[in-house]
Formats: C-alpha cells, structure tokens, sequence
C-alpha cells in the first residue's frame, strides 16, 4: 500500500515538473536571450549582459505606432462588443420566443468561424461594397463580430442567475424602467461586465488572424511582431517580449494584493488551497 502511494506520488511529481517546465522554459530561454550580448537571439555563444536591445527596442517608432494602434483597436473593440454583448445577454435570458434557440445559435456563431474568414469577409464587404479601405476601422468591425460572441457569454452565465423579483418589487414601488436597469440590473451584472471587458480587451490586443486580412496597410503590434520575425529575428523581439512578462506579472500580483485586501475588509478568512488527496490502495 505505501508502495502504491510513493509510486502514485512519483507520477504526479513528474507530470507536475514536466508540465511547468513545457510553460516556463521557454519564457527563461527568451528572457536570458534578451540580456546577450550576441545580435542572433541564441543563448550560446554568451557575449555578455547587455541591455542594448531594450534601447534599440525604446528607439523603434514602427513599434511604438503599432502599439499605439492595438490600444486604439482595443479600447475600440470593448466599447462596441460588451454592448452588444450585454444586449444579447439579456434579449436571450429575459425573452422567451421561438426562434430562441436559432437566435442563440447565430449569435455564437463568429466564434465558430475561422478569424481569417472574418477578417477576409469584412475586408472585403466594406472595400468592394462600401468602399472603405482596409485600416483600424475594418480591424475593430472584424475583431467586434466574434469577441462580442464572448462578452455576451459571459454576461449570460451572470445573468441567469439574477432574481428577476428585485426588479417587480422596484416597479411596484414606482421606479421607471431607467431606474430598474441602473439601479438594481446594472450593478448585479458589473462583475461579469468588468470581466468581460477585460477579456475583451485581452482578446482584440492579441489577435492576429482576423486582424491581419481586415486591416490592410496598417500594423497592430502582433502584426508588426509577425512581420518583423518573417524578415529578420531580432534579440529587440525577445525584449519586448520580456516587457509583456514584467507587465503581466505586476498585474496579477496587484490583482490578487487587491483581491486580498478587499476579502480582509469583508471580514472573509482566506485559507491556502487544500492540498490534492492522496490515493489510497
């Protein structure tokens, strides 16, 4: 029997080592590429620290416009996917018709559909038929046609749990349908809204395919991070990666520093995570 719970303990040893070094390795590899010295983005040969490609990274105006080109899109993508997202939500979870299923159907859709037919298809719909030429606008329409799909996913799983007596006492104390909605609908939503425009957000700054064929001369970052790898791979490549990583790490550790601090003033006990059970023979 112990025999049994050492050889159970191996395995999920091993899988675990194995797991976080296929996520974590390659991010070290890039990091300690970005501090050689070496122009090819290798770890051997060692030609020193340096932090040369940061500088050549900070000097780079095609980056800095591509980058400034994703906040542009995404910020743009949020404004117009959470509300349609949160139109869908509620027309799927307050009405009962027919047609529901085939609505909710083709309102999922987009996110079934490869993001270069998106991204073709409304290059090609607002430049033959509208004559618009292909640029940030076509990029924001064609990222907002699936990521909406998503917002309003997220809305609805939040939605379905609302208790729609709160709004029938609110109107039978006279509040308006205005009132109603940001007063008590609004509020009970806020969590899924925030999550969904940060997922939003997250989506449309990262997406490659449909933005590609939908935005014609212009760059987005990954974009311009594709472009720069299909002609010439750069250590200034593996800095700006490294400076995502440093980001994203600072965000989640104040995200959960906040998380902490909020659950503290609840008066909520925060315990560790119970560790798995043990297998016994």
């Amino acid at each position: 029997m112990k025999s049994s719970n050492s050889i159970f303990r191996i395995i999920i040893g091993a899988y675990l080592v194995l797991f976080f070094a296929y996520m974590f390795l390659p991010l070290i590899f890039m990091t300690i590429i970005a501090f050689n010295a070496n122009e090819i983005p290798q770890i051997t040969p060692w030609k020193g620290f340096t932090l040369m490609w940061f500088g050549e990274l900070a000097k780079d105006d095609q980056m800095w416009s591509a980058l400034w080109n994703s906040f542009i899109v995404a910020f743009s993508v949020v404004a117009i996917s959470v509300p349609i997202g949160l139109g869908g939500a509620l027309l799927l979870t307050r009405l009962q018709f027919k047609a529901r299923n085939f609505v909710y159907g083709v309102l999922v859709s987009p996110i079934l559909t490869p993001g270069i037919i998106l991204g073709i298809s409304t290059f090609l719909f607002w430049d033959s038929y509208m004559n618009i030429p292909g640029g940030l606008w076509t990029a924001i329409l064609g990222q907002s046609t699936f990521i909406s799909s998503y917002c309003m996913l997220l809305i609805m799983s939040r939605a379905q749990r609302f208790d729609l007596t709160q709004e029938e006492a609110a109107f039978d104390l006279g509040a308006t349908h205005r009132q109603v909605f940001w007063k008590i609908t609004l509020p009970f939503l806020r969590p899924a809204l925030i999550s969904s425009m940060a997922l939003a957000f997250m989506q449309s700054f990262d997406n490659y395919n449909t933005t590609l064929f939908a935005i014609g001369v212009e760059q987005t970052l990954p974009i311009y991070i594709g472009t720069k790898l299909r002609s010439f791979i750069s250590p200034a490549m593996n800095a700006l990666a490294v400076v995502f990583i440093i980001l994203t790490v600072i965000g989640a550790i104040a995200y959960e520093y906040r998380r902490r601090r909020e659950m503290i003033k609840a008066g909520v006990k925060i315990t560790p995570v119970p560790a798995a059970p043990v297998l016994r023979m």
